[in-house]
């Protein structure tokens, strides 16, 4: 290795080590995207050794700024950052593993896997969207703990994460916002997997970003000084900024760069030698000159100072502050939910509600949120409806952070990322709200909050036709059965009030698991008029109502179809046919109890129909082979609920049908 001091060595020296290694790591996997590193190694450079404020012995180090990859599929621009500065789980054994099995250095960042990684990328936007939450996040923690929050929220963004259109609502919300401490760098190379953007796109992306408000400036990504500019004026505006920076997709390879070549495939093996021939660099794969190593883990290192000023203005913030600070960051609910959930629940024993579980989740929101001052709600556009923010709850505004409400506009998929972004920065527990029909717009940002264990809570409402006169295009069929279907998410779907109450309190408490909450438009009794021990709902499902005669059938319903399935159970018990009424919330925690519980609650050797205003798919799973379904076969109708259940035969009398076939 050589030896000359780090004093001689560039940033050019430096940007070119991040270029080896990706073109390395991609050669010898056979496998990945080598231009985008390559050609954002100079402005990574640039933010890495000059502005980010990090410590890469203390990655999760609260006040760091955070730096998102949204081009996740350039990942190996970030693995050799975090390599070169100094990371100690990103050592070189794990980039010669790049895509292999079992290693950190996924073809895509993954949370969770090596520190220095905030979130998991690779669908083009989601990052970028994760970014403005995140950036959200910080100005809500700065405005109740000044002194120990104030950093910025770095973007590395390509062409396909500003086509995409969650890009449009994530950068249109932001700017609205004021969001002024999120810094974007748009890796403007011009070229696509397709080949050049001008195939696809004639946008004037700054005029764009002007439009919604931001700070827009263009530089020559490869002018260190100019980038380095750039981002000293962006840290001076009230407004998001976007950085437009001019690059060569593959800088350095001779026969490539700047073509769609370099972007999705490994140079090969002749082009690999020729390009180190052109960046005048001699060393062999993985080796890395000494001096050049030494002056990035002197950028990893530079951070330390700054982060022990800020551990001793922490320990000299007042004891309560700081503790609460401290709750919030490691996830811990406060002591006092338990204690309001269980107080609330007395009161509805004594005076019972009859509303629809939207309005149940509304007046759970109200023990709830005073209880936890970490809850940012939200809604798009639908406030009213979700019945998400409760009277005392102050909206956050252009500029003014200190509220607890956010009104995301109608931006569903950008209000689900963004929601990710906030858990991800830690010391928030976001939920937010829309119709259950469109989880199809949300479904890419849960399934990924789901992939990264994120406690976010999805509050989504006009959980089926029971919502009546808005027809078959806002009534959810299969939308269930899909959300069932994805791994780690909880699916919660309550009965009546208390069902509510206690759905959101195992919300609250799933730490790496984010949960939807799908709520009626209609309104249901409440059926559970005794307090009972504990919360049965967190075991997913529990018999409701127990068998008068022998045990000779188990109706299992969800939601507003548990009160239904009451009534036909009280009319098989007078026909002499003893009858259970299991209700199940949450298939999922079902799912997770010992068969002991599972089999105790169902009954064996009875005959089982289940009942759900919904698509049947996936029932047999919780039925078995010979059990009966009385539910959706297609798409509903417009016209009232009432009207509704009894044309798609969604009935009482469906169901004492249904049994008594099977008894």
């Amino acid at each position: 290795m050589t030896r000359e001091s780090t004093s001689q060595v560039s940033e050019r020296d430096m940007a070119n080590a991040i270029r080896a290694l990706a073109m390395d790591a991609v050669q010898k996997a056979n496998s990945g995207h080598p231009g985008m590193p390559m050609g954002m190694a100079d402005v990574a450079t640039v933010l890495f050794t000059r502005f980010l404020k990090f410590d890469a012995g203390a990655p999760d180090w609260p006040d760091r700024d955070r730096f998102i990859l949204s081009a996740g599929h350039g990942s190996m621009l970030l693995y050799a950052l975090l390599h070169l500065t100094g990371y100690q789980d990103m050592t070189m054994d794990e980039l010669r593993n790049f895509r292999q099995l079992g290693s950190k250095t996924a073809g895509h960042p993954e949370y969770g896997h090596a520190a220095g990684i905030e979130t998991t990328t690779g669908p083009l936007g989601q990052g970028f969207a994760n970014a403005v939450g995140m950036a959200l996040a910080e100005r809500i923690m700065a405005a109740e703990f000044a002194d120990l929050v104030d950093h910025h929220t770095y973007v590395l963004a390509g062409d396909g994460c500003l086509m995409e259109g969650i890009s449009h609502e994530a950068a249109s919300m932001a700017g609205h916002l004021k969001l002024g401490k999120l810094i974007v760098l748009f890796d403007d190379n011009e070229i696509s997997i397709d080949g050049p953007t001008s195939l696809a796109e004639s946008d004037d992306t700054l005029q764009r970003f002007d439009a919604y408000g931001w700070d827009t400036m263009a530089v020559d990504g490869h002018d260190n000084d100019a980038v380095a500019a750039a981002i000293e004026a962006a840290h001076k505006t009230e407004e998001p900024s976007l950085i437009a920076c001019r690059s060569i997709i593959g800088y350095g390879a001779p026969n490539k760069q700047g073509t769609a070549a370099t972007h999705g495939a490994a140079l090969g093996e002749d082009e690999v030698a020729a390009t180190r021939d052109e960046l005048g660099w001699p060393h062999e794969p993985f080796d890395i000159p000494q001096a050049v190593l030494q002056a990035w883990r002197k950028a990893g290192a530079r951070g330390a100072e700054t982060r022990t000023a800020w551990l001793k203005t922490h320990d000299g913030t007042s004891a309560a502050l700081r503790h609460e600070f401290d709750r919030r960051i490691a996830g811990d609910l406060p002591g006092d939910i338990a204690k309001a959930v269980a107080a609330y629940k007395k009161d509805l024993m004594a005076e019972p509600q009859k509303v629809a579980t939207r309005k149940a989740s509304e007046l759970a929101l109200n023990v709830l949120i005073p209880a936890a001052p970490e809850m940012i709600g939200g809604s798009a556009d639908l406030t009213g409806s979700n019945n998400t923010r409760t009277g005392n709850m102050k909206d956050i505004a252009p500029g003014d952070f200190a509220g607890r409400y956010v009104r995301y506009g109608v931006r569903e998929h950008a209000m689900a990322a963004a929601m990710s972004g906030m858990a991800l920065h830690r010391g928030i527990i976001p939920y937010g709200g829309t119709f259950l029909v469109f989880t199809d717009y949300c479904r890419p940002s849960i399934r990924l909050a789901a992939l990264m264990e994120q406690r976010v809570i999805y509050v989504m409402t006009h959980d089926s036709i029971g919502l009546g006169e808005d027809g078959p295009t806002h009534q959810p069929i299969e939308h269930l059965a899909s959300l069932r279907a994805m791994p780690n998410l909880n699916v919660f779907r309550p009965a009546d009030v208390v069902e509510t109450l206690e759905c959101w309190q195992v919300a609250l408490a799933a730490a790496k698991t984010p949960s939807v909450l799908a709520l009626t438009r209609q309104g249901v009794p409440q059926l559970r008029l005794e307090p009972g021990d504990g919360n049965p709902c967190a075991r997913g499902g529990y018999v409701l109502r127990a068998e008068g005669a022998d045990h000779k059938a188990t109706i299992v319903a969800t939601g507003s179809e548990v009160s239904l399935a009451c009534e036909a159970r009280d009319s098989l018990e007078t026909d002499g046919i003893g009858t259970r009424v299991v209700s199940m919330p949450c298939w999922e925690l079902f799912a997770g109890q010992d068969a002991a519980y599972r089999d105790k609650v169902m009954g064996n050797g009875v005959a089982k129909v289940g009942v759900e205003a919904a698509s049947g798919f996936g029932w047999q799973e919780i039925l078995g082979g010979d059990g009966g379904f009385v539910g959706m076969t297609g798409f509903g109708a417009s016209a009232p609920a009432g009207d509704l259940y009894k044309h798609f035969g969604i009935t009482a009398e469906a169901v004492v049908a249904a049994v008594k076939q099977r008894v």
